[in-house]
């Protein structure tokens, strides 16, 4: 049953990929706020939660990257359904963007101890960009003189299978190809578009110890006309409620991961990315806060999920 799901997912990602990337934000602690890139992801966690994510990339570079996300998602009751809510601001020089998506999910029981999630997301995204802020070196270029406002639509769809101990998705957030520069900024101007994202993300739970668990875990995206970047990390658990981890992003960061569960409910997290390509002759690293809070049923599992 197992392979039969990695089948699936499997010709799921091929199919996406032969549709035709300004690319879409990327987040180290992608792992606690699955949701941002698989909408199937969503009630999975069988309880409420409200998850706030921020993220400063190359500090120290004026006009660089920075994003924010505040997220919900919940079972719907009994139904087998999930809803999620996401919103994200991100800013980086001129450009700024928010967007607002609607994530719904329907799972099944794949196997004894398996489940699989379809999801979908409709959403849209309001682009701004501001060609008065910064330098233009090139006052004459008519690319550069027109401020840009427009909204963009959006659909996604995912394919998440998990067990207690075992996660596999598939996903692309959004299906719409959007140009966000066209021909009719300026007579023969160039054209910059944003194209699909395809999401393919794993990991999987070992039981060290009673008090210890390891999960590491993989994502990698693929983008039509940008290069393939792939996430491996490892976090390990401690007495369920210390974690402590890494991460290497192909070709451009390593990362320190650190999590605290500070109560019941409230979960903390922090990254630091250093980066490796020469990007870091011109920053100080990036960083990322995460704060989560659990809605718990009164009748929790004796093992919660590491993901």
């Amino acid at each position: 049953m197992k392979f039969k799901i990695f089948i699936l997912l499997l010709v799921f990602t091929l199919v996406l990929s032969k549709v035709n990337a300004q690319q879409d934000s990327h987040f180290t602690q992608y792992m606690y706020n699955t949701m941002t890139i698989n909408p199937a992801y969503s009630g999975t966690n069988e309880h409420k939660i409200i998850n706030l994510l921020g993220r400063a990339q190359w500090v120290g570079v004026d006009g660089s990257p920075s994003t924010q996300t505040v997220s919900y998602d919940t079972p719907l009751g009994y139904s087998g359904m999930g809803l999620g809510v996401n919103l994200t601001n991100d800013q980086i020089g001129p450009a700024h963007e928010i967007a607002l998506d609607i994530n719904t999910s329907y799972i099944i029981r794949a196997s004894e101890k398996g489940k699989i999630s379809f999801g979908l997301k409709l959403g849209g995204r309001h682009l701004a960009v501001d060609w008065n802020k910064g330098l233009v070196k090139d006052v004459q270029d008519k690319k550069l003189t027109g401020n840009i406002s427009r909204f963009l639509p959006t659909i996604g769809a995912g394919i998440y299978y998990y067990t207690n101990k075992l996660y596999l998705g598939v996903s692309t957030p959004n299906m719409l190809k959007a140009r966000y520069y066209d021909d009719s900024i300026a007579s023969g101007g160039n054209v910059a578009a944003e194209r699909m994202h395809f999401f393919l993300i794993g990991g999987y739970v070992f039981d060290l110890s009673e008090n210890l668990k390891f999960k590491p875990a993989f994502l990698t995206k693929v983008v039509s006309g940008a290069p393939l970047s792939l996430d491996v990390s490892a976090n390990f658990l401690f007495n369920k409620k210390f974690t402590l981890g890494a991460s290497w992003r192909w070709d451009d960061s390593i990362s320190a991961l650190l999590g605290f569960k500070a109560t019941k409910n409230l979960e903390l997290g922090f990254a630091y990315d250093l980066t490796t390509s020469n990007y870091s002759n011109y920053n100080s690293g990036t960083y990322e806060l995460m704060i989560r809070w659990n809605f718990f049923k009164e009748l929790t599992a004796k093992s919660p999920r590491f993901f």
